[in-house]
Order: structure tokens, then C-alpha cells, then sequence
């Protein structure tokens, strides 16, 4: 070969994006739900940014171990399959080299073709082979629990904290329609610069975001106004 094609792909993205955009999304849309709901309660601005700080500490947190326990879950799973797979090489390697090779031929390549591809890469790295093609797992989307906890953690809080720097900004008059329209424009943003990153439709990503987060405030903020009047 004389050169080499480049292609540029984001797959090894997957972990750390999703937990981003997860975390973000939720910080913006629980704590710009709370504070609609307090505010439509008649709450005063004092009631409303320690209900939205106590929010924003709860959540990130929530967040964080909410990552570390369910990818750490995955995780050990993974491990789990290798662990097996290496004690499956180590008991029948001829066995595991004729099921690599049939991954192979189902695939499209021929049966001899199949037998020396598997042959070459088993005899550079058996394991990684198997854990690629029969497991499906690359260390590109092996699950990271403490990269997802920290990620989700940062992006609740910096999603959070739009909302609640909202309050401050506005006056009392204005907290309600400036908040929810605040975070919506947050929302689009969220949703378009995740769907950048992730090389997908920005406008899908924008639409879904900001429709599904104005109706989570506005369910929040009608129930906040009902509790209100009879409490």
C-alpha cells in the first residue's frame, strides 16, 4: 500500500458523550423544573434559590453515583466475559480458533481466508481477537465508571447552574417566563452542540431536547401552581 485513507470517527466518543449530554440535560431540566414549580407555588426568591441549590448538590451527586454504580455494573460484566474467554483459550484453543474463523465465514469471507485471519490475529493477541469479534467489546467503548461518574457529575452542575444563575438575574416579575425561556434556548444549545459532537442531525437532536424539557417544566410548573392554591 502507498498511502494511507484517514477517516475521522467518534465512536470513542460514546462513553463520556453520553454521559455529558445525560447530565447536562438532566441539570438544566430537573433544576428549571424546581424552581418553576416553587415559583408558581408563590415561594419567595430566598425559597427559590435554596430550593434550586439544594437541587443542583442533590442532583449532581445523584448523578455521579448514579453513573459509578450502573457503568461500574457493566463494567464488571465485561470483565466477567473476558475472564471467561481467556479461560476458554487456555482450555480448547483449537476450538476457540474454528469459532473465531466461523465469525469470520459468516461474515462474507471464505472459509480459508476465514481460518488464516484467524490464525494471524489469535497469534498476536488471541484475547483481544475474541473480545473484539465474538464479544463485541474494543477498548475504545469499554465501560469507564469513574470517567462517566465525574462526567455526569460536571455537566449536571454546569447544566444546573444556568437555570439558577437565571434567578439572580431576573427580576421577580419576570422569574417564571425568563427562566423557562432561558433554559429552553440552554436546551437547543445541549442539544445541538451534543449532536456536533456525536457527527449526528443537529436538528434532531435540538427538537428533541428542547420539546421534551419544555414539557418536564411546564408539567412542573402547572403542578407547582396547583399546589399553591390549595396549600
Amino acid at each position: 500500500m502507498t498511502g494511507r485513507h484517514r477517516e475521522g470517527h467518534v465512536v470513542d466518543r460514546i462513553g463520556w458523550l453520553r454521559a455529558a449530554v445525560l447530565g447536562a440535560n438532566d441539570g438544566i431540566v430537573s433544576t428549571a423544573s424546581l424552581i418553576l414549580g416553587v415559583a408558581a407555588a408563590g415561594s419567595r426568591t430566598t425559597d427559590i434559590v435554596i430550593a434550586g441549590t439544594a437541587g443542583l448538590v442533590a442532583g449532581a451527586m445523584s448523578m455521579a453515583a448514579g453513573e459509578y454504580v450502573s457503568v461500574s455494573a457493566q463494567a464488571d460484566t465485561e470483565n466477567a466475559e473476558i475472564a471467561r474467554e481467556r479461560d476458554e483459550l487456555a482450555a480448547d484453543p483449537a476450538g476457540e480458533l474454528a469459532e473465531l474463523a466461523t465469525i469470520y465465514v459468516a461474515r462474507g469471507v471464505d472459509e480459508a481466508t476465514a481460518l488464516v485471519v484467524a490464525t494471524q490475529l489469535m497469534a498476536r493477541d488471541a484475547l483481544g481477537a475474541h473480545a473484539r469479534d465474538e464479544l463485541d467489546l474494543s477498548v475504545s467503548t469499554r465501560a469507564r465508571p469513574v470517567q462517566a461518574a465525574f462526567a455526569s457529575a460536571a455537566s449536571f452542575t454546569v447544566g444546573a447552574a444556568m437555570p439558577l444563575l437565571a434567578v439572580f438575574a431576573l427580576p421577580v416579575r419576570l422569574l417564571i417566563p425568563g427562566v423557562a425561556v432561558a433554559s429552553l434556548m440552554f436546551l437547543a444549545f445541549l442539544g445541538a452542540m451534543g449532536s456536533w459532537a456525536g457527527k449526528a442531525s443537529v436538528w434532531t437532536g435540538t427538537l428533541r431536547v428542547t420539546f421534551w424539557g419544555a414539557f418536564a417544566m411546564a408539567a412542573t410548573a402547572l403542578i407547582g401552581g396547583l399546589i399553591g392554591t390549595t396549600v
